[in-house]
């Protein structure tokens, strides 16, 4: 079993103000979950290897621009945009990847997204609410959707430690 190090992720501050706080933690999963899937080839991230989960390593990242865009860019910002990758017929198609789904196509996409993410939540305030609603119809602050989003990245890292452990027995922390 391997050990996977971390060497490029970025420590989160145990001194910061709230946004940068907010901000440390949300870049460290981000760089996390791109950690899981570094020194992989595109079959490994492909395979669903813990079953009877479908789930991928570039399902979780394609999953994961698809989060970012959403609550950044459509519902903080206001932004009209199409998913990504899920349609009404197939809501869950963020999560699919076909034999053609490569690493640097995904992670262009990703990283793209976590750059416009950025480039919105520097336009507002903790306290600033969106100017899109969501499902209940009522706005949601910039505090929460980074909160949210650092829950979101968290409970998906886990989902990646275990089909990485899966692909090739890398572990780490």
């Amino acid at each position: 079993m391997t050990l996977m190090t971390f060497a490029e992720r970025p420590e989160p501050a145990i001194d910061a103000a709230e946004r940068p706080m907010l901000e440390g933690w949300l870049d460290y999963h981000r760089e996390t979950l791109v950690a899981k899937c570094a020194g992989l080839t595109d079959a490994q991230l492909r395979e669903a290897s813990v079953p009877p989960s479908a789930l991928t390593l570039l399902g979780l990242v394609q999953h994961l621009a698809e989060v970012e865009r959403f609550w950044f860019r459509e519902i903080l910002a206001g932004e009209a945009l199409p998913d990504l990758y899920s349609t009404e017929e197939d809501p869950d198609a963020d999560f699919k990847v076909s034999e053609t789904t490569t690493w640097a196509e995904t992670e262009a996409v990703w990283r793209a997204e976590t750059a416009a993410a950025r480039e919105s939540a520097a336009a507002f305030g903790l306290d600033d609410f969106s100017k899109g609603l969501g499902s209940s119809g009522k706005p949601f602050n910039l505090r929460w959707i980074y909160t949210h989003m650092i829950e979101e990245y968290a409970r998906h890292n886990g989902h990646a430690d275990l089909v990485r452990e899966r692909v090739d027995g890398a572990t780490g922390v």
